[in-house]
């Protein structure tokens, strides 16, 4: 009997496996997703357009025109297991792409062209997450967070780079038993001056070294500790090598009695020696690598065709994401002002003057900040009443010695447009010839108020000169440029003032002598409820 069982039992046919039910695969929704982006860089073609013309001009940002393609390549290689993903349209892709926008819109206008650039690139993805959902974001993690790499950002960083360069500089220079004198960014040798400038910060090595190095970091490993690991060593590897490169160039121009290293053959130095110190990491890190698996997809594996409410879902995401772009270049065209008419604002600029001090002369002052666009300005140097004064032989005029005076400089906007604005990027803000050794923030104590002021010495020489300077957006008073911008925003979007000023008091003084703070101090208590009525009294269009 249990032999027959068996027989029957093993006779019995197999039940039938049960079909896995199909699963819309993302793969289908490719083409809505790359409609959506075409949409996306068009309405935003001005944004992009920016970026690109950034990297046409400036050596530093060059790289960008590599990170596009070099990002394509990396979704590409992708692409099986991306149409294998089931798809999956995401609400949070939608409200990020959301508040992309309206991050973009006040970007745009308060003329902060890096944050509209990064918010519109941002877009991209978050259009990704609304379209095909979280598993092929997480997919093209990379490839899509690659892309911000192309954003031109990194002049903030310049002030702090050039400063470690010239101490690391100079501090190797000691250690070699070089005499050398250091002012600033600037040091002197016996045999001859240098200066650390924007082309010798290192700004551009360190952003090439941490563009290779992720992408390194990415194809060669899959621990995020080792990837980590790959990244920071391509930021702070560059910043040492730069500082070596420059002690390098010194003592190369120093031995061959300045003859070697001090033109156009510095740089070409710079990158040969910087092309050894990455080609050294890369193989020192290549050691460690980790090889990613292999990609097998099974026969049965391949994806089946998603039903049409599917597909319907792929083609509503990518309308939506489409309208919710659409709606922010729409407003900043709305918000934009039309041009003043002629005749609208003042010819000149007005203040009193200011109790307890006296009007020496209008005329502009040895330094003068760089300002964009054409604003109304006012010059002015006063004397404190009672400052002793000095007869020239050859005249009978009086004169303050001007380490006694206190210079006024007051620009204003009635009216901001790009590159025409209270705060924009300059050069050389404070022109050629005078070069900035300390800036802080500074707390002012005055009679019933405080306020910070932006407190910056310029040096040119032994001559040394004290800058205290604050802006005005829209009647508030303040030292934060991100308050300005969120300020001129505001006004652009309620219809309230959108004019500007940038009030710059300076006193000169030698560089033996203390910083005249006090005499500043004095000259702002006096000067500045003056100032604000004056401003206050100019005529602003909302």
């Amino acid at each position: 009997m249990k032999l027959a069982a068996r027989k029957v039992a093993t006779s019995m046919p197999a039940p039938a496996p049960t079909p896995a039910p199909a699963l819309p695969a993302s793969g289908h929704g490719v083409p809505a997703l790359l409609l959506a982006l075409a949409a996306i860089v068009l309405l935003y073609h001005a944004t992009f357009w920016g970026m690109l013309e950034v990297w046409s001009r400036s050596q530093t940002f060059a790289h960008g025109f590599l990170i596009v393609p070099i990002s394509l390549w990396l979704a590409w290689r992708q692409r099986a297991r991306l149409a294998a993903l089931p798809l999956r349209p995401s609400l949070a892709g939608g409200l990020l792409l959301l508040v992309l926008g309206v991050a973009w819109l006040l970007a745009d206008l308060a003329y902060v062209q890096v944050a509209e650039q990064y918010a519109a690139t941002a877009m991209l993805p978050a259009a990704v997450l609304a379209i095909l959902g979280w598993p092929a974001a997480r997919l093209l993690a990379f490839p899509l967070s690659y892309l911000f790499l192309a954003v031109p950002f990194g002049e903030v960083f310049l002030p702090p780079l050039i400063d470690f360069t010239a101490g690391f500089t100079v501090g190797a220079l000691h250690l070699s038993g070089v005499p050398v004198f250091r002012d600033g960014n600037y040091f002197s040798l016996p045999t001859g001056n240098w200066s650390v400038v924007e082309a010798c910060s290192g700004l551009r090595y360190v952003i090439a070294s941490l563009a290779l190095g992720a992408l390194f970091a990415h194809l060669h490993f899959r621990s995020m500790r080792r990837r980590l690991a790959v990244l920071a060593c391509a930021l702070l590897v560059p910043i040492l090598a730069n500082g070596v490169r420059a002690w390098l160039i010194v003592m190369l121009g120093h031995h061959s009695d300045m003859r070697l290293a001090v033109g156009v053959d510095h740089l070409v130095y710079g990158w040969l020696f910087f092309g050894l110190v990455m080609l050294l990491l890369l193989l020192l890190a290549g050691r460690w690598r980790e090889h990613p698996p292999l990609l097998v997809l099974a026969a049965g594996a391949q994806p089946t065709p998603p039903p049409r409410a599917a597909s319907l879902a792929a083609i509503k995401a990518a309308a939506a994401c489409v309208l919710i772009a659409a709606a922010w270049p729409a407003l900043a065209w709305r918000s934009e002002e039309t041009p003043p008419q002629a005749g609208r604002w003042p010819a000149v600029l007005a203040m009193p003057t200011p109790a307890g001090w006296r009007l020496e002369h209008t005329a502009a002052p040895d330094w003068s900040a760089s300002l964009a666009g054409a604003p109304l300005r006012l010059d002015a140097t006063y004397a404190q009443v009672g400052t002793q004064v000095s007869t020239p032989i050859s005249t009978t005029q009086t004169s303050t010695p001007a380490s006694a005076q206190v210079t006024v400089q007051l620009a204003w906007y009635g009216r901001q447009a790009r590159h025409a604005e209270l705060l924009t990027h300059q050069v050389t803000p404070y022109g050629t010839r005078w070069l900035p050794l300390a800036q802080q923030i500074r707390r002012l104590s005055l009679p019933g108020r405080s306020l910070q002021l932006r407190e910056t010495v310029l040096a040119h020489g032994n001559e040394r000169v004290l800058v205290w300077r604050s802006y005005q957006q829209g009647g508030v008073l303040t030292a934060r440029p991100a308050l300005v911008k969120l300020l001129l925003a505001r006004g652009k979007l309620l219809g309230t003032r959108q004019d500007g000023a940038d009030i710059m008091v300076s006193c000169a003084y030698d560089e033996l002598a203390p910083p005249p703070r006090a005499r500043l101090q004095a000259f702002m208590q006096a000067a500045l409820p003056g100032i604000e009525q004056a401003l206050q009294e100019l005529p602003h269009a909302p």
